[in-house]
């Protein structure tokens, strides 16, 4: 089993990906923050991450971490479209301070591979869920870098290509390991 993980800043590609990635075989697990930020603005808030920012990680958190754990039962490869330490990232990103105990659990976090999708100005939309700009993805994608650097997990960055191509990018990656 290989547990090989996309991460990103927003509007980088990755969901496009891991939805191609998904149809070449791979057992994915998709992006969870847009169905909790949904649910929450149902309950009639905007936005939990602004609004409550602890709150927001540490269910984000829970429900990433439950995907990883919940692939060591099979013996399939995976995709994760962002991880736990993602969590941390953006919490740091936002100067938001935070109890190290709530995410001790990433120290014991490890993917097989690990990319990363660089921010690329021509691609970026915002929506509903999506806030943040240009300029605020940017420093997100560094912090991501930083955030994963800390917990020894080494970034693959993947090139600014059409998705096919970046299909063919990591499944040549993959087969080259």
């Amino acid at each position: 089993m290989r547990k090989i993980l996309i991460t990103g800043g927003p509007s980088t590609g990755k969901t496009m990906l891991v939805n191609e990635l998904e149809k070449a075989g791979f057992n994915c697990f998709k992006e969870i923050s847009r169905e909790i930020t949904k649910k929450w603005k149902m309950k009639g808030v905007d936005q939990l991450f602004l609004t409550d920012p602890i709150a927001f990680s540490k269910i984000l958190y829970k429900e990433r971490l439950n995907q990883y754990q919940s692939a060591k039962t099979h013996n399939i490869n995976y995709i994760f479209d962002r991880g736990p330490i993602d969590v941390i990232a953006y919490l740091n990103f936002k100067n938001v301070a935070y109890n190290s105990e709530l995410f001790k659990g990433s120290t014991e976090l490890n993917y097989d591979f690990s990319f990363i999708l660089p921010p690329w100005q021509e691609i970026y939309t915002n929506d509903l869920e999506r806030y943040e700009s240009f300029e605020e993805c940017e420093k997100i994608n560094q912090n991501l870098v930083k955030t994963y650097k800390e917990y020894k997990i080494n970034l693959i960055e993947v090139p600014k290509l059409s998705v096919k191509e970046r299909v063919n990018f990591i499944n040549e990656y993959l087969s080259n390991e």
